[in-house]
């Protein structure tokens, strides 16, 4: 299986029973797992989870979380650097008519950049910017 992005909303989803799409990422997650793809995620992502945890007064799930998406082996994190940043940000810019937040734009170049078509994700946002879905 080729490589997948994971989005923040998977990860919240996967790990928040109380969850909308609890249900569907946790069924999903475990048909994953028996043939685990390498998964990439990015930084602000990792912000994303972490404070979404955190904010709902869940220090402790939210250091959780953080320590495994930092030590998995199957888990690479990419690093927003100021070159990626500016790139999500030129994406940003030139897309005035949909609702992309930067960390999409950041994500979607990255995605770009490493020929990833596959996103876990219940981001609508990603099928408009051309990606494929999961689950």
């Amino acid at each position: 299986m080729t490589s997948l992005f994971v989005d923040s909303g998977y990860w919240i989803a996967l790990e928040n029973a109380d969850d909308q799409n609890h249900s569907r990422a946790l069924s999903h997650w475990q048909e994953t797992i028996t043939n685990m793809p390498q998964l990439v995620t990015t930084s602000y992502i990792f912000d994303e989870v972490i404070t979404f945890f955190n904010s709902r007064h869940n220090h402790a799930k939210a250091v959780e979380l953080g320590h495994t998406l930092l030590q998995s082996s199957f888990i690479e994190m990419i690093y927003v650097n100021e070159t990626l940043f500016n790139e999500g940000w030129e994406h940003f810019q030139k897309h005035k008519d949909k609702r992309y937040s930067l960390t999409d734009c950041i994500s979607f170049t990255v995605m770009n950049k490493r020929n990833l078509t596959m996103a876990l994700t219940f981001d609508k946002h990603f099928r408009q910017a051309g990606f494929q879905t999961l689950p």
